[in-house]
């Protein structure tokens, strides 16, 4: 058992001692007033468990005010009667009464979609049935919203009020901030049982993204995606066309290259692109051209995307190492940018394409480049050229554009491009600024 004085006071063992004593003198001096109130507030500070806390409150009404019935009726969280903390304070010559009362609220069935307006019927419902007692009663209120009512029985139907005690209010309040304190920490548990579902989310979405970018004949491959929140709505994949080959035959198979972007950011952007990913590497395994596969991508995903109100923007690409030959088909995504290393220059790969999700009949086209040696493309999501300053000032494509061709006038790998990208990007949104928006890139690099 502790020695802390204080938390002697309001330990189970003190508060059923402290009921159950009918010799227990009535508390009169202020001194001892004032270490109950004192012990009171320092309960606010640590107390877990509502019910004991109610305990002790109607324990210290019992002993200032025992010439009076108090009845406590807290609401839950969801603001509905919190039937199980339903509290009657009352000194023990008002046993009798205190059953009555007990029974009436046993009786009483408060509705479950309860609504504050129907505590008027309930305190109709009091006053008749206990027409000998004077009931007075009041809101316990915090922060403007009422968190459960009081009822104070007097026997005598000449008594002063108590609601203007300054005693009775100061506990009141108490009562209050308790109630206060514990949703509080109901919501923060919750917010915690969140954040730990949406960080286990995040980690099985980063898995479902390449863990390593794949060994294709002649090509320097990077990737990274880096999510606004902790769950993205980007995607971007490397797929295989052939199956159930040898790693060193993969390596001048044909492959698929995509990257996607859901409309928004958060939960469900995740799980619409999780969604994608599973409907789009059936689709790829067809071997179907590039607009063959996004037409039937946007068939099989329109329902469910139509239900979310959203869409999605994809490009799609497969790329053959023997003919360096990348036949590609677009959903209304950001287009790549190639850069031409015989021109010096940077085109756009594009292909007329609606968005995923919109349209059940859109149809799309198919573009196909031979590339080069040194020739590299980059692959992005509007994230990277929607990012802005402290200024207000977007990234935009244009700034995209220049910072490449810098970087691909030198002798840099695609990863060190990568980097670079990145940090001119960070650069640019500045210090202690988190990104908008997810942003993506991949760097296809001929050797």
């Amino acid at each position: 058992m502790t020695n802390n004085p204080k938390e002697k006071l309001f330990s189970n063992q003190f508060i059923q001692k402290f009921l159950n004593n009918e010799t227990t003198q009535s508390i009169q001096n202020k001194s001892k007033l004032n270490e109950l109130a004192s012990s009171l507030s320092y309960y606010l500070k640590s107390f877990t468990n509502i019910n004991k806390f109610l305990d002790y409150v109607c324990l210290i009404f019992k002993h200032i005010f025992k010439e009076k019935i108090i009845i406590i009726i807290p609401l839950d969280f969801e603001g509905k009667v919190w039937n199980e903390n339903i509290k009657i304070s009352a000194d023990n010559q008002y046993l009798k009464i205190q059953e009555e009362i007990t029974k009436f609220l046993n009786q009483f069935n408060f509705s479950k979609n309860f609504k504050i307006k129907e505590i008027l019927t309930f305190e109709k419902s009091l006053k008749s049935n206990f027409k000998e007692y004077k009931i007075e009663t009041d809101k316990i209120l915090s922060r403007g919203k009422c968190r459960g009512f009081i009822y104070i029985f007097s026997n005598n139907l000449l008594d002063d009020s108590i609601t203007d005690n300054s005693s009775f209010n100061f506990i009141q309040n108490c009562i209050a901030v308790g109630l206060e304190n514990y949703y509080l920490i109901k919501t923060k548990k919750q917010h915690e049982n969140v954040d730990r579902e949406i960080s286990t989310g995040a980690e099985i979405q980063s898995q479902l993204l390449p863990d390593y970018c794949p060994i294709i004949y002649g090509i320097d491959l990077a990737a990274h995606c880096r999510p606004a929140l902790q769950l993205g709505g980007d995607y971007y994949d490397f797929m295989c066309l052939k199956t159930n080959i040898s790693e060193k035959r993969k390596e001048k198979a044909r492959w698929a290259l995509v990257i996607g972007d859901v409309m928004g950011k958060g939960i469900p952007a995740g799980l619409l692109m999780t969604m994608l990913r599973g409907m789009l590497r059936a689709e790829v395994l067809t071997g179907l051209p590039p607009d063959r596969i996004l037409h039937d991508l946007n068939q099989l995903a329109i329902n469910d995307l139509d239900q979310s109100h959203r869409f999605v923007t994809l490009f799609y690409s497969d790329y053959d190492p023997r003919t360096r030959k990348l036949r590609f088909a677009n959903a209304a995504h950001n287009p790549p940018l190639l850069w031409k290393s015989s021109d010096q220059k940077i085109i756009k790969l594009d292909a007329e394409g609606f968005v995923l999700g919109l349209q059940k009949d859109a149809e799309y086209h198919c573009g196909e480049i031979k590339l080069n040696e040194n020739d590299l493309v980059l692959y992005y999501t509007d994230g990277v050229i929607d990012t802005s300053n402290s200024l207000g000032e977007r990234f935009d494509e244009e700034r995209l554009i220049k910072t490449l061709t810098k970087l691909c006038k030198q002798s840099y790998t695609s990863q060190e491009i990568l980097n670079k990208l990145f940090k001119r990007l960070d650069d640019f949104n500045g210090q202690n600024r988190h990104l908008e928006d997810d942003a993506s890139m991949v760097i296809f690099q001929l050797k």
